[in-house]
């Protein structure tokens, strides 16, 4: 399995969180901008909702800038993507200089975003580079500890944001059973009876997202 700090365990774990949230947000944000370009002003306090984020926004523009792109919002897209950085560039032995160019180039593309007059096109490049990031992670990192750890943190983070936006049934079962599968094959320590009370719930016919999203923030 490979020996390493319970730092850097830390540290990949939310390297994988931090990269499927900025991911998984910019589609959520790129979604509710076009929502309120289309007649629906005011509707991103129901994005602040279902991501249980605190709506500190003055008007729809004040969002979609600030969301965006504010490092002083500890939940803008902008801050996710450093945080992942900040991870990324201590683990740089464990994940090797290539994989760690991809969010380099990531945090790029997010500046030029911020400038830019059409900046979702912009944010489009930076998922590219995530996708880009997980791929070249993949087939570059030669610890498959490394590897495995980072696909936790992704998947946790998934089940969660999936969970707060109360994703079909079938998306929460792949989830948690990828989670499942691959949780044992790495050094993460999780209570195995909260990943076992997420099968149970996944299992229901009624979704409890609430209890979901209290199970997986439980786990580990």
């Amino acid at each position: 399995m490979g020996v390493i700090s319970i730092e850097q365990t830390d540290r990949l774990f939310w390297l994988g969180r931090y990269t499927e949230r900025v991911y998984t947000t910019i589609s959520l944000f790129s979604d509710k901008v076009d929502q309120m370009l289309d007649g629906q002003p005011g509707s991103y306090g129901e994005f602040c909702r279902d991501l249980d984020i605190p709506n500190i926004y003055a008007s729809d523009e004040d969002f979609q800038k600030r969301y965006a792109f504010d490092k002083n919002d500890e939940n803008s897209i902008l801050s996710n993507l450093e945080r992942a950085y900040d991870n990324a560039i201590v683990l740089r032995e464990a994940i090797g200089s290539e994989t760690l160019s991809y969010i380099q180039l990531a945090i790029y593309e997010m500046n030029k975003a911020e400038q830019s007059s059409a900046p979702l096109l912009e944010l489009q490049k930076v998922q590219d580079n995530i996708l880009a990031f997980w791929g070249i992670a993949d087939d570059l990192i030669a610890s498959e500890n490394v590897r495995n750890i980072i696909k936790v943190g992704k998947r946790v983070e998934r089940i969660d944001l999936y969970a707060r936006l109360k994703q079909p049934k079938e998306n929460m079962v792949r989830e948690v059973q990828r989670l499942a599968g691959r949780i044992d094959r790495c050094s993460v320590k999780y209570d195995r009876g909260h990943l076992e009370n997420l099968k149970k719930l996944v299992a229901e016919e009624e979704m409890n997202y609430y209890q979901l999203v209290t199970e997986i923030e439980s786990m580990i």
